[in-house]
């Protein structure tokens, strides 16, 4: 199952990961700017965060996307 995806920024990072860096990189109050999801507004925390966009495939495709074009340029 381990296929190689060299074109495929995201290959090999978790959403734990990905939220992570954002926090580190950005703060809640600067992830919330960005996108606009009540996981980074209300409460936020990678937990609950974690908990929202597993549920919501098109909120994980914005996160993704963001993800893409700060951090693989």
């Amino acid at each position: 199952m381990s296929q190689q995806q060299p074109n495929n920024p995201l290959h090999g990072l978790t959403l734990e990961k990905i939220i992570v860096q954002f926090h580190e990189h950005y703060g809640w109050d600067g992830l919330d700017e960005r996108i606009h999801l009540n996981c980074f507004y209300n409460e936020p925390s990678v937990k609950s965060s974690l908990k929202f966009l597993r549920r919501t495939p098109w909120a994980r495709a914005k996160v993704e996307a963001l993800y893409v074009e700060t951090f693989c340029r």
